[in-house]
């Protein structure tokens, strides 16, 4: 038997089931992804009642609670706060239990072989692409993973490549986070861009999220609309017309195997929302 919901820990808002937020816990996920956000960042215990609108000593009280469990850490002094340990470990079991992450895995080390590029799978999560699984080039290696880390959809081959398989109509009105000087921050310049995606089959970033790379995005059809998507990035100078369309050859070549495999391994897993 449950026990029954405190009153005064829940919140007015209502989810499209009728179901009312706990506070408490919308809390506490709101200051775990405000920590996670903020990287490298440590947060002052003001900082985070601030941006989170909570009293200075609930704040204290929620902060002392997720250290002791190791969701938050501090220092020394006690008055710098960041992302804790069991984030990653959650993290990580997210990862280690997706059926489809570990699908794709070996055809992002094909690729990687294929290529000698940087090759990536996201997924799409709101306005923003998640990064699930990377393959460093060793011409190019990047000094802190992408695994864990979001990019907005809009500003990138794996983004643009999902966004591409829904209506123009469910397309926010703009204006977008501009990233670089190439990133599409109207509406109308992306929904162009994203015709041009149908089209082709594949999404093209020419440095809009990251200048000096250039990214190829595929989305992968075992969810309809996919939801997942793989792409290879390569530095603008290693670029030449022959190399883009051999990307372009070999990333339909593993979508195509990831896509055949996929559709008889995951039928009798979870559908998960």
């Amino acid at each position: 038997m449950s026990e029954p919901t405190d009153e005064r820990d829940v919140r007015d808002q209502r989810d499209e089931r009728g179901v009312r937020e706990v506070k408490s816990a919308a809390r506490t996920v709101e200051l775990l992804e405000l920590l996670a956000a903020r990287g490298d960042r440590p947060a002052r215990l003001q900082e985070l009642a601030d941006e989170l609108g909570v009293p200075r000593s609930s704040m204290y009280a929620l902060l002392q609670t997720l250290i002791t469990r190791g969701w938050v850490r501090t220092d020394i002094t006690g008055s710098l706060y960041g992302i804790g340990i069991h984030a990653l470990l959650t993290g990580t079991s997210y990862l280690d239990s997706d059926p489809r992450v570990r699908v794709v895995r070996p055809y992002l080390d094909e690729a990687s072989e294929a290529l000698g590029e940087t090759i990536h799978m996201g997924r799409l999560d709101g306005r923003d692409v998640a990064y699930l699984a990377t393959r460093e080039s060793h011409e190019y290696l990047r000094t802190i993973s992408r695994v864990g880390r979001r990019l907005p959809a809009h500003a990138g081959a794996l983004g643009k490549a999902l966004l591409a398989e829904r209506p123009d109509e469910d397309l926010p009105p703009g204006p977008y986070a501009s990233l670089t000087p190439n990133t599409h921050t109207d509406r109308a310049s992306l929904a162009a861009d994203l015709s041009s995606v149908r089209s082709q089959g594949y999404s093209v970033d020419r440095e809009e999220g990251v200048l000096g790379i250039i990214g190829f995005g595929f989305a992968l059809h075992y969810d309809v609309p996919a939801v997942d998507a793989i792409s290879c990035s390569v530095p603008v100078s290693r670029l030449t017309p022959e190399h883009e369309r051999h990307i372009v050859v070999i990333m339909r070549e593993i979508r195509a195997k990831i896509e055949a495999v996929a559709s008889g391994s995951m039928t009798a897993r979870p559908n998960w929302r």
